[in-house]
Formats: structure tokens, sequence, C-alpha cells
């Protein structure tokens, strides 16, 4: 079977980006929880102004990721297996959105990929300045090499019981596209109480609303998806998406990773052709797999586990789920069971993923635990 890679336009638009005030101010919190007549705590969050607030913070790191990409990565840094470039851009990417929501955000915990650790040893000085760069580019060029860790040390939560609401954050998801200049994605999701209220995915490759090379695709819960450009400022050029209405899996379109360490490719091919799947699979990296769903570009993305014992991380699949959720779309793992977000920074009660379209999900639980062991 002919696999096909999802194309793009790789000519990045300009940006723009607003002047938000220094770490050190931040506006005074306006939510708090009350407890119902059941004893359920209910929130105050106002997702819309979060929202608001993570669109400003992807476009940010979104701006930078795109600038690293054109500048530093190129076919020589893949085949070295030189990952330098995309160091640089996923700690510039966690600082800038970091020191973002710290400013515009009421929720402080942020469970990121990165912390800052390697970059303060001594022989880090070269990658540690080239970050610093980026993040000057964005925030402005007082920001110190310290403030600059920090930020993305703002991203160490390991979050339990006592977290009631907190961030997850990929800076960059899909290392490899972006080595490749193909696909990637920056993924920001809003977790509270272990269910996902809001998310974010910045896909500066996959193309927007506007034709445009760069979109952002956003949801809140039980508010429906939208995607619009990247560039722009808020919710200028939002547009509503929907998954497609295919009821068949024989007319379903597959959609999986690229590297085939992340699932399990071999089965995937039988799976799909248990299903009567005769189109050509879309590989791509990174959640762009689950913006690709949410559009109606494809049914079906599976993420088939390669080891029993692995978990998922929370960050790699937050921002994804709700999307396509909202879009009116199905995500569980390969059980038929819903992702579970309580329990730290891995899914540890699922294994596998599976997204489709919804009308199908039944039809593909069926078969994977044909070829999988679910048990």
């Amino acid at each position: 079977m002919k696999v096909r890679q999802f194309g793009i336009s790789r000519r990045p638009g300009k940006f723009s980006t607003q002047n938000l005030p220094p770490l050190s101010v931040r506006r005074p919190s306006l939510w708090s929880g009350r407890t119902s007549s059941m004893g359920t705590i209910v929130s105050k969050i106002d997702l819309a102004a979060e929202l608001e607030a993570a669109i400003v913070a992807v476009r940010d790191a979104a701006h930078v990721c795109r600038r690293v990409q054109k500048n530093l990565a190129n076919a020589a840094t893949l085949e070295k297996k030189d990952r330098s470039p995309v160091t640089i851009a996923d700690f510039a990417s966690q600082a800038l959105i970091c020191a973002s929501l710290a400013t515009s955000s009421q929720i402080d915990a942020v469970v990121g990929e990165e912390n800052a650790a390697e970059l303060r040893v001594v022989d880090a000085q070269e990658t540690r300045d080239k970050v610093v760069e980026q993040v000057r580019s964005v925030r402005g060029a007082d920001v110190s090499p310290e403030q600059a860790l920090d930020w993305i040390d703002l991203g160490g939560v390991t979050p339990d019981a006592s977290i009631e609401r907190y961030w997850t954050l990929d800076p960059i998801d899909g290392t490899k596209g972006f080595l490749r200049g193909e696909q990637y994605a920056i993924a920001l999701g809003l977790i509270e109480h272990g269910r996902v209220v809001l998310g974010i995915l910045g896909c500066p490759n996959l193309p927007g609303p506007d034709g445009q090379p760069g979109c952002l695709l956003s949801a809140i819960r039980g508010q429906g998806a939208e995607i619009r450009p990247l560039t722009g400022s808020g919710r200028t050029g939002a547009t509503p998406i929907r998954v497609s209405d295919v009821q068949s899996t024989a007319a379903a379109r597959f959609c999986e990773s690229v590297e085939s360490g992340h699932s399990d490719q071999g089965q995937s091919a039988q799976i799909a052709a248990a299903l009567g799947i005769t189109s050509d699979p879309v590989r791509v990296d990174s959640q762009a797999k689950y913006a690709i769903v949410a559009q109606g570009q494809a049914e079906i993305y599976l993420r088939l586990p390669t080891r029993k014992e692995y978990r998922e991380k929370i960050w790699d699949h937050a921002a994804g789920m709700i999307v396509v959720e909202e879009a009116g779309g199905r995500v569980t793992d390969i059980r038929g069971h819903s992702l579970d977000f309580g329990h730290g920074r891995t899914l540890d009660n699922n294994a596998g993923i599976i997204a489709t379209n919804g009308p199908v999900h039944d039809a593909v639980l069926e078969v994977v635990s044909r070829f999988v062991d679910v048990g």
C-alpha cells in the first residue's frame, strides 16, 4: 500500500506579537471553587479568557519555532542525528508559553515536557545562549539567562490530587517532523479535576482556513472546536470545524505516525485491511493527526502500543483529544475506555489511542481487539 505524506507549503507568514507585562505583574485570581449541594466542586474558571491567554502564548512560541525550523533545521541535522535545532526551539517554546501564561492565565501550574536542568550546566552555554536569544526575540532584550531558564522550569509541576487545575504542555510535539521541515505541533491543554476542559494545537505547517501555511485549532468543553490562522490576533478568522460524516470503515481514511517507534505500523496495516480500507494511509508527525481527523480529512487515527508496559504522556494527547471530541469525534484507548488524565504525567489507566470521526469507532475497536492484546 502506498503511503502519502501530508503535503505542506513552507512559506511562513509575517508574525506580530503582543507586548506582555513582566513576569512579576500578575492579574489577581478571579476564580475560586464552591461546593454544590451534592458535594461536587464547581469551578468558576473563565474558559473564554483562558483560551485567549492560550492563543497568545502558543502564537508566541510558534513564531520562534518557525524561525528556528527555517534557519537551523535541515536534512544534515537529521542525518547526523543532531537534535540541537529542535532542542533550542523546544526550550524557547516552553519558556515563552510559561512566561505568557504566568501573566495572563489564572492557572498557576504547568505540567511541561521539559525542564532547564541540562541548560544550567557549564557545558551547555552555547545551547543556553541560543535559547535565550530566541526568548529575547519575543520577550525583549532585557530578559536575563536566569529568567529564561526560570520560565522553562515553571513547567516542572508534577500533578497530584492537591492540584485541581493545571496546564499540560508539549512545546514541540513531533521532533523528527520538525527536523525534516515537516509537521509538528505546539500542544497546550487545560485539565481540571482530571478532565481536559480546553485545548489548543498550533500547527505551523498545516494549511489554515485562509489557505496559508499555519493554523491554530482550539476547543472548549461543550462549545465546539474552531480553526483560525496561525498569524493574527485574538479569535480573528475563527471558523468552526467538524469531523467527517463517513459511516463505513471501507470508505474511511487512515492516519498514523510517521515514526514506527510510536505505533505498531504492521498491526495498523492488518487492521486497515480487516476494516476494508483501501485508501492510502496518511502518515504525519505529532498531534497534527488529531487536527487532520478533526477537520474531516481522515476518519481514523491509531496509536497502537509498541510495548505492553508503555503508557502515554498526558501532554501528547490532551489538546488533540478535546479538539477531536469537540469537532464531533470520539477518542478512547484501545479497550474503548475514556482517557483518564487524573494520574500524574501519564495515562496510567489507558493503553494506546484510537481517535475517529465517531460513527466508525465501535467497528474499529472490534477489529483492533482481534489483533492487539487489550487485556
